[in-house]
């Protein structure tokens, strides 16, 4: 086991986490992940470019919250640290901003709790998105949830498979939030998909978070009755580009929508 690390951690499988650092260039991957990630990246060469398509929207979301005045963020399946963390974007542009970073894979919350060691407006929950009730209870730690928050679901919705009902997942999490929250979400599909990317996506099955791949309309629909901010939810590139230029001819191949909503409910009483 490498030093440093917990030692429940299995290494015996790929974790989905890591192969997403390794596909980001980071550091906190192990043979076992890059291998499969090179499997994966042989089928879909430009699945790389994919993973920082998506790592991108995100940070463009998380700008757009800031700019909306929003200054404390509920980041759930954060991933691995690496360069533009919601952290280093949030408190670049407000050094008051907090963060709660939650993530199900013990080596991204080990990594993160080393990462942010000092930083006390940031902190790392190890929970799944399949317990909402315990993640809001445990952001309440550092988040004021009576104010609004950025709820960041990157990447993540994906790994819930339809018998985990989704759906009432994310109900529960919209629920919860106060009025002026934002819920962003990127999601990968099956729409407009190659051949080979769809059996890239079946290679998940053998980490232990497989993808579940849904249509521009489910993805929509775990936005609920939030009013979907424009473009809407569209392929991640089309999401607000700080450049035309930076959207090519086909930004559906990245192969995730992606979308912002606010909850526009009126205060209670």
């Amino acid at each position: 086991m490498p030093d440093g690390l917990p030692t429940e951690i299995d290494l015996s499988r790929p974790s989905a986490a890591r192969v997403y650092d390794y596909f980001l260039g980071g550091a906190h991957n192990f043979e076992i992940d890059r291998q499969l990630a090179e499997q994966i990246a042989a089928m879909t060469p430009h699945l790389p470019a994919t993973m920082r398509s998506g790592r991108e929207f995100l940070r463009r979301a998380v700008r757009a919250l800031l700019d909306a005045g929003i200054d404390q963020f509920l980041d759930i399946g954060s991933g691995i640290p690496t360069v533009g963390n919601v952290h280093e974007v949030a408190q670049g542009a407000n050094p008051k901003a907090r963060v709660v970073y939650v993530d199900i894979d013990p080596v991204a919350v080990a990594h993160s709790r080393e990462l942010l060691a000092g930083n006390e407006l940031t902190t790392v929950i190890h929970a799944d998105l399949r317990e909402p009730e315990r993640i809001l209870a445990e952001a309440r730690g550092l988040l004021d949830l009576d104010r609004p928050v950025g709820i960041l679901l990157a990447g993540v919705v994906h790994f819930v498979p339809d018998a985990d009902r989704p759906a009432e997942i994310l109900a529960t999490l919209r629920a919860a939030a106060a009025p002026g929250c934002y819920l962003v979400i990127s999601h990968s599909t099956f729409e407009d998909q190659p051949q080979e990317m769809l059996d890239a996506q079946r290679l998940s099955a053998r980490t232990d978070t497989e993808i579940t791949l849904r249509s521009r309309a489910e993805i929509a629909g775990f936005f609920g009755d939030w009013t979907i901010l424009e473009p809407g939810v569209v392929h991640m590139p089309l999401w607000r580009p700080d450049s035309p230029s930076d959207v090519d001819e086909h930004p559906e191949r990245f192969g995730a929508f992606g979308g912002v909503a606010r909850n526009d409910r009126p205060v209670a009483g």
